[in-house]
């Protein structure tokens, strides 16, 4: 026996463990397609499934680390994520991106993008997107990002250490070793949050190649460019870091070292 969650006249099937509000707050959450999957017994085929750019809200306005804003929304989390490769003109693209969250609206905010090319005459390809990446961490004020591990990815951690203590900088590196094909990664991550109307972009992301990436791109994995979109979907899926306000009162903690053993 198979029961829709919401019947042909728009009544809730359980209505006492899923009233129609609740019933919303699932198809915001996860999207149109696994709704209807999932909740409506409807098989939606992932090879029909496409990125609509004119899904996505817009903005303009910059991070206020004073009051942890973007706008009217109040920031919870941010992460940051790469997506590595060598960096050179034919290969797969190195792209680095900033993820802003608000968990009590579930949306989240893609804040900047940093598509890397290197020189082919670049003896030290991976050293030169380390000091980038350092860059972009730094204007953001950002101490924590994840890397993808997989293949050449596997010695940027420590590449990116040494750099960093270098320059005397602080950063927590989180190893990211995918398993997951990546159109799969893209499409269970983005699209729902598109569907849904939750996700947001800064307004200097225009000037990148992402929206195309957005237009062109198929589940059927036939696109030549899609690794803005694998590191945002690496960001969307990662536990983000809290943010708060620096203004914010904060009580001075100190241990007590006169102790015996």
């Amino acid at each position: 026996m198979k029961i829709p969650i919401v019947d042909d006249a728009g009544n809730p099937a359980w209505p006492e463990m899923f009233p129609l509000e609740k019933i919303h707050d699932l198809e915001t959450i996860v999207g149109p397609r696994h709704f209807s999957a999932q909740m409506m017994l409807e098989y939606v085929s992932d090879e029909r499934v496409r990125l609509d750019p004119g899904a996505l809200h817009f903005y303009e306005n910059d991070f206020d680390w004073q009051t942890v804003h973007i706008g009217q929304n109040i920031i919870t989390g941010v992460c940051c994520y790469w997506d590595p490769s060598s960096g050179h003109k034919n290969s797969d693209g190195s792209v680095c991106v900033l993820v802003y969250k608000d968990d009590k609206n579930n949306t989240a905010f893609i804040h900047d993008i940093l598509y890397m090319v290197v020189s082919d005459e670049d003896i030290h390809p991976l050293a030169t997107q380390c000091e980038n990446v350092l860059s972009f961490m730094q204007k953001y004020k950002l101490t924590r990002i994840g890397i993808e591990t997989n293949g050449i990815g596997n010695a940027l951690p420590e590449i990116l250490r040494k750099i960093a203590q270098d320059k005397q900088l602080h950063i927590n590196i989180l190893p990211i070793s995918n398993h997951t094909k990546k159109e799969t990664r893209i499409l269970n991550s983005l699209e729902p949050m598109l569907a849904s109307g939750r996700l947001y972009m800064h307004n200097k992301i225009k000037q990148t190649m992402l929206l195309s990436e957005m237009l062109a791109w198929s589940p059927i994995g036939s696109v030549e460019h899609d690794d803005g979109l694998d590191a945002i979907a690496g960001a969307l899926s990662m536990t983000p870091c809290s943010v708060h306000p620096i203004n914010s009162h904060q009580k001075l903690i100190t241990a007590n070292t006169e102790f015996t053993i």
